[in-house]
């Protein structure tokens, strides 16, 4: 065993995590919103084409692999004139990806609220999307913790593909190290204990803020 190849490599590694870290939490966060526009669209049914459009790019993006869907944008979308920096690519590969799941987290969230909810809100002079937003999403927001934290650390573990688009994230950096010490084991051993103690933080966080909010509730 030679971990000091570990250690000797260790500001590359940390420099990596924040890299990891950056890119998740902007991909989420978009994901987020493109889940909250499209599920609560759906949810509303405004149109059946529009339902229908929102439903094909859940489908699409349900159903095909996230490596394929970057390799499109980063290396398939130049060749009809767009063109973008691999880092912009890899956010919005994670959160176009990211956002077809949870937005059916966000819809079935949605479902779970009475309907006398939204009844309630019509009584009271509110539209579809004013009732949704202040009445509807409050109340679905609770349901949608532990899920939207799973999709957190599935986004954070997902990033390990972005190597593919040459960003020097925690899996690249790892790679790099790999190929300058030919010491797999070592390298690729510590990788992963990063990424189970980042996904093992998120966890330890979701269930204290679960905690607090039932508390709230019980009140």
């Amino acid at each position: 065993m030679k971990f000091y190849i570990v250690f000797d490599n260790i500001p590359f590694i940390i420099d990596a995590v924040f890299v990891t870290l950056k890119i998740t939490i902007m991909s989420f966060l978009l994901a987020v919103i493109i889940a909250v526009l499209v599920g609560s669209t759906r949810a509303m049914n405004f149109s059946k084409t529009l339902d229908l459009v929102l439903m094909a790019y859940v489908e699409v993006f349900r159903g095909t692999p996230l490596l394929i869907q970057l390799f499109f944008i980063y290396y398939g979308l130049p060749s009809i004139g767009i063109t973008m920096s691999s880092t912009f690519a890899a956010v919005l590969g994670l959160s176009l990806n990211g956002g077809a799941y949870i937005s059916e987290i966000i819809r079935a969230a949605i479902q779970s609220v009475p309907v006398g909810q939204f009844e309630a809100a019509e009584s009271l002079g509110m539209g579809k999307i004013e009732s949704m937003v202040y009445i509807v999403l409050p109340q679905a927001f609770r349901i949608t913790i532990p899920p939207l934290v799973n999709s957190f650390s599935s986004i954070l573990k997902e990033s390990s593909l972005i190597s593919v688009l040459a960003i020097t994230e925690l899996t690249r950096i790892g790679q790099l190290i790999y190929t300058r010490t030919s010491r797999p084991f070592e390298i690729y051993l510590t990788i992963g204990l990063i990424y189970l103690i980042l996904v093992s933080i998120i966890s330890i966080g979701s269930w204290k803020i679960e905690k607090k909010l039932n508390g709230a509730f019980e009140r």
